[in-house]
C-alpha cells in the first residue's frame, strides 16, 4: 500500500513561542500545530511544565534543521527558594525537606558560584525527560524507580545572582545544550548548606533567538483562522542557522550541490558549517540548506531544502 499523505497545510518556517506555563512542550507543540493546520511540525528540546519562555517550533523543512537550535546555548531567568528541597528538584515535586536558612553574604554566594561556572559535569535529574531503554527517566522517577545515571559534561558560560530577597534568589544563566537548571540549582543550594529547588524558570534564548521575538499563545489564537496573518508570524528556515557563515553559489554550482555533489566556492571559509544561498531568477537569495568545508575546500552538502 502506498504511504498515506499528511493531513494539514505543507507550510515551512519557525515559529517562536513563548511557552506558557503548565504544559509540556509536546502539549503547546501539537496546539500550535493544530492552530497553524501544519501537516509537520516539530519542537527543539523540551521545556519543563513550570517554564516559560523562548520553544522554537520548526514547521515543514525548518524540521530538517531543528537539531542545530537542540546543540545551541540557552539563556534562563531562574527564581530559586532555598531551604527547601524537592524530589524533583522544582516546585511542581513534592517535598522531601525543609532547612533553615543561614545568613548567606554576597561574599559566600559567589564563592559557590565559581564553582560551577565554566566546564562542570552534572548528573541528570531522575524527573528529567532523558531516556533510558527507550524510558524517559520521569515516568521511572513517578513509578519510584530509581536508575543509575552517568555525570555528563556541560558548559556554564555565565552565572549571576541578580536579585535576592530573603530565602529566594534569582539566578541568570548562559549554559551549553544538554544543561540541566533544576541540577545546577541542586547543587548550588547543597554547597551553601540549606537546599534549593527551582520555583520558576524562564527560558530567555534559544541559540539565535531571544524572548523579546517570541509570540504568545493567546496571540496565535486570536489570528486563529487566518492564514495570511499567522504565515506572516514564521521565519524563514535559514532562521536556525543565521548566525553560521554564508556561502552564495550560481545557479550552475548550486544544480550540482543539490545533486549532492562537493563544490568548490570562492572566498569560503577554510572550514566548519556553513548556511548555503543561491542566486534566485530574480536576483534574490535563495536558502540552499547547509554544508561543511572539506580538507580540500570544498563545500559538501549535508542538508538541504526540498524547494
Amino acid at each position: 500500500m502506498g504511504r498515506r499523505g499528511r493531513k494539514g497545510r505543507n507550510i515551512s518556517g519557525i515559529l517562536l513561542l513563548d511557552k506558557p506555563p503548565g504544559m509540556t512542550s509536546n502539549a503547546a507543540l501539537q496546539v500550535v500545530k493544530r492552530l497553524f493546520n501544519a501537516c509537520k511540525a516539530g519542537h527543539t528540546g523540551s521545556l519543563d511544565p513550570l517554564a516559560t519562555g523562548v520553544l522554537p517550533l520548526c514547521f515543514g523543512e525548518a524540521t530538517k534543521f531543528s537539531q542545530f537550535l537542540l546543540d545551541a546555548d540557552k539563556k534562563y531567568l531562574a527564581r530559586v527558594k532555598l531551604g527547601v528541597i524537592t524530589d524533583s528538584g522544582d516546585a511542581d515535586g513534592e517535598v522531601l525537606e525543609r532547612r533553615p536558612v543561614p545568613e548567606i553574604d554576597d561574599v559566600r554566594l559567589e564563592e559557590v558560584l565559581q564553582h560551577y561556572r565554566g566546564d562542570i559535569t552534572q548528573i541528570p535529574s531522575m524527573f528529567s525527560a532523558l531516556k533510558v531503554d527507550g524510558q524517559p527517566l520521569y515516568k521511572l522517577a513517578r513509578k519510584g524507580i530509581e536508575v543509575e545515571r552517568k555525570e555528563r559534561p556541560v558548559s556554564i558560560y555565565r552565572l549571576e545572582a541578580s536579585e535576592r530577597e530573603g530565602d529566594e534568589l534569582t539566578l541568570l544563566v548562559h549554559c551549553s545544550k544538554g544543561t540541566y537548571v533544576r541540577t545546577l540549582v541542586e547543587d548550588i543550594g547543597k554547597e551553601l548548606g540549606p537546599g534549593a529547588h527551582v520555583i520558576g524558570l524562564r527560558r530567555l534564548a534559544a541559540g539565535p533567538f531571544d524572548a523579546e521575538e517570541t509570540f504568545t499563545m493567546s496571540e496565535l489564537e486570536a489570528k486563529n483562522g487566518n492564514w495570511q496573518e499567522m504565515d506572516q508570524l514564521l521565519l524563514p528556515v535559514s532562521s536556525a542557522v543565521k548566525n553560521w557563515p554564508m556561502v552564495e553559489l550560481t545557479d550552475v554550482t548550486a544544480s550540482y550541490l543539490r545533486q549532492g555533489q562537493p563544490v568548490q566556492v570562492a572566498n569560503a571559509p577554510t572550514d566548519g558549517w556553513v548556511r548555503i544561498f543561491s542566486e534566485s531568477d530574480d536576483n534574490d537569495e535563495e536558502f540552499i540548506g547547509v554544508g561543511e568545508i572539506l580538507e580540500d575546500g570544498k563545500v559538501a552538502p549535508r542538508k538541504l531544502v526540498v524547494t
